[in-house]
């Protein structure tokens, strides 16, 4: 039996990010792991990453937002993202794994859902950003950037920074179900609204 801290923050947010980098950088250390996935619209969060896993020399990869919707919620900031790469952070830019892309674009033409819309809707249950922590891990495993043989740690946030914090087994999008959540570091006690 494994018995360990959970962080419950109260509220979503941008506000948690400092404390959450913080224990997903001592679960790191304490389990071993190197692949450390977080998402970063703009870079920010990725630079915040890098300052808090530094000394570790971990595999940091960054996941921005895709392209095709940097118009409606913006993109990387070229600076921020200069600093994070300086720092040894990967960025990653592609279609999301489980919302945003073709099955997206069939759902607005057609209507209806999509697997890969149930599957994204089932982990929002959990917050948003519970769902982008295991998408990123997804994505970064299909650009050959982490393995899926071994643990990575996975964060994200709801809307910017990082409110969740997850220890997994990561898998390529078509493995999908053998990813293995195996630990949540933190995350938020109450979702925002929406998805």
């Amino acid at each position: 039996m494994i018995e360990r801290k959970l962080i419950l923050f109260e509220k979503p947010g941008p506000e948690c990010t400092g404390q959450a980098l913080r224990a997903a950088a001592e679960r790191a250390r304490e389990l071993g792991i190197r692949d450390v996935v977080v998402a970063s619209s703009t870079g920010q969060t990725a630079l915040r990453a890098a300052d808090a896993f530094a000394g570790q020399s971990p595999n940091l990869v960054a996941v921005t937002l895709m392209a095709g919707v940097w118009k409606q919620y913006g993109g990387p900031d070229p600076e921020k993202v200069r600093q994070a790469e300086a720092k040894g952070v990967r960025f990653l830019t592609a279609t999301h794994a489980l919302m945003g892309n073709v099955e997206n674009a069939l759902m607005t033409k057609f209507g209806g859902i999509w697997p890969g819309n149930v599957i994204a809707y089932t982990l929002y249950l959990f917050g948003q950003g519970m769902k982008v922590a295991v998408e990123v891990a997804v994505m970064a495993a299909d650009a050959g950037l982490i393995s899926s043989e071994r643990e990575c740690i996975a964060l994200a946030g709801s809307d910017s920074g990082a409110d969740a914090a997850i220890v997994l087994k990561p898998a390529c999008s078509n493995h999908l179900f053998d990813l293995q959540v195996r630990e949540v570091i933190c995350m938020p006690r109450e979702k925002r609204s929406g998805p």
